[in-house]
């Protein structure tokens, strides 16, 4: 995935991809090109004879998704906020208290 998202607006073949960790054979990095594909994390697209990959989404979504996972998965979710909230440096601590301002801000969809 680092390989992709250096450049998430490019898409690579499984060959480039490959030739980014040579001491890996070409046939396990398809493989995992393949269950990324599967995931949804990656798109694969024809281009003449060639596969083309590339990023579905950000790094940042990507990790949201992680933590949020996660969390839901957590027997004391709230404990694990407090905790983590407790490891973010103070600029980090503003990010995310501008994020949760600029939530809060946001009308309720009337659907709710």
């Amino acid at each position: 995935m680092d390989v992709l998202w250096e450049r998430p607006e490019r898409e690579l073949t499984g060959r480039a991809v490959a030739n980014a960790f040579p001491e890996h054979a070409y046939t396990t990095a398809a493989t995992v090109l393949d269950r990324l594909v599967h995931k949804v994390l990656l798109r694969r697209r024809m281009d003449g004879r060639s596969i083309k990959f590339a990023v579905i989404g950000t790094r940042g979504a990507h990790t949201a998704a992680l933590m949020h996972e996660d969390l839901v998965a957590s027997r004391e979710p709230d404990a694990a906020l407090v905790s983590f909230s407790q490891t973010l440096s103070p600029v980090e601590a503003a990010i995310l208290r501008r994020a949760l301002e600029e939530r809060e801000a946001r009308p309720v969809p009337s659907d709710q």
